[in-house]
């Protein structure tokens, strides 16, 4: 007869296996350009959590609207049972918490850090030997649950101001944000008066003169976009990657949902400007399925969008996390959500290939039969 632990532990790797066929379901979803920027957009406002567990809130929540449990079909903020009861706010009863995958760390201990083979594992309460070094470290996943706000009731929700934006400008100090960064990466910003300057495109980066070039004539917020596209290009590609060189498309797509998030969390829209091309340029990459190479993406996507937005001192909107809950803090006492490290990709320094943003908006394509994302 199994044991209790090992019937706890079956029922764990069976919600395991369900949130992943979950997750696979949801990417499988973005079989168009135009449900790739809808997703990166709420991806912008749920930035601190992984790709992964946006896309799994994503789809449960969608779920609860059409179910009646929820009014509205987009989740506002979201925050696990006791980080609510601690914001003053309680759980209602009836209401289904969305599985998210929370991370499970153990500490490790070496008196040599450098020497990758020498660390082992500390067991509950044991403690490093005389003139060692202790890390945390992740070996595995378990499923944890979070509640949207409007899941639960109490005390108001301070509302931060969202920043407004009126047609045709760029948001208020964005383009000098992204201008610094691209300078920092070892790139000067050049605007040219037309395309006709840089090959047709609405902007290009060029490895090999270390530029990034933007046209002129477009509207404010067009040219704070393209040059948050740029700047994708500047931090994700270059001679090292040879993934996004042999597959331009995925270069592309990547570099354009950067520019997505980035203008998302910003309050710009830029739905006018989609990625069509990207469930085929995902089916045409040699070895990989299609919802691998998404995945990959949105999860490279994230983390640079989100390196790029914490350096920018710019209003931005609230990133889904309940304004007086530090998540931070909270998962130190009990690590309940999961969330990724907000680690950008090195800026390439050359590249002989200069990356250009298409002036005209591509043709959509349509996606391969047999084969979504």
């Amino acid at each position: 007869m199994a044991t209790t632990r090992e019937q706890a532990k079956a029922a764990r790797e069976a919600k395991l296996d369900e949130l992943h066929e979950r997750l696979t379901g949801a990417v499988e979803q973005l079989v168009s350009g135009e449900d790739w920027a809808r997703a990166l957009a709420f991806a912008a406002r749920f930035r601190t959590r992984s790709f992964s567990n946006t896309l799994l809130i994503w789809e449960q929540h969608q779920a609860a609207f059409e179910s009646g449990h929820v009014p509205e079909p987009f989740p506002s903020y979201v925050a696990g049972y006791r980080q609510w009861q601690g914001l003053g706010r309680q759980v209602q009863k009836g209401q289904p918490g969305y599985q998210i995958l929370a991370p499970v760390t153990g500490r490790f201990a070496t008196a040599t850090p450098a020497d990758a083979e020498s660390w082992r594992r500390l067991s509950k309460g044991e403690k490093p030997r005389a003139g060692e070094v202790v890390r945390s470290k992740m070996i595995g996943v378990r499923p944890a649950y979070v509640w949207d706000a409007s899941q639960t009731a109490g005390d108001p929700i301070p509302e931060p101001p969202a920043p407004k934006l009126l047609e045709g400008q760029a948001p208020a100090g964005l383009w000098d944000g992204l201008a610094a960064q691209v300078e920092t990466a070892g790139f000067s910003v050049v605007r040219v008066p037309h395309e006709g300057m840089i090959h047709g495109a609405n902007g290009m980066t060029d490895y090999t003169a270390n530029t990034v070039a933007v046209r002129e004539n477009m509207d404010p917020a067009a040219q704070v976009k393209t040059l948050a596209h740029e700047l994708g290009h500047v931090l994700l590609h270059g001679p090292d990657a040879d993934e996004a060189r042999q597959h331009r498309g995925i270069g592309e797509v990547e570099a354009e949902s950067v520019a997505l998030m980035v203008g998302a969390a910003h309050g710009l829209d830029t739905s006018g400007y989609t990625i069509p091309y990207v469930s085929t340029w995902a089916a045409r990459v040699d070895g990989k399925e299609p919802v691998e190479v998404v995945k990959a993406t949105g999860e490279r996507v994230r983390k640079t969008a989100l390196a790029i937005l914490d350096q920018l001192d710019t209003p931005q909107l609230d990133d889904g996390t309940p304004p007086g809950l530090d998540r931070d803090a909270a998962q130190r006492k009990a690590p309940a959500q999961a969330q990724a490290s907000p680690t950008a990709e090195p800026a390439s320094p050359r590249q002989a290939t200069p990356s250009l943003e298409p002036a005209a908006r591509p043709v959509p394509v349509p996606a391969v039969v047999g084969r979504g994302l």
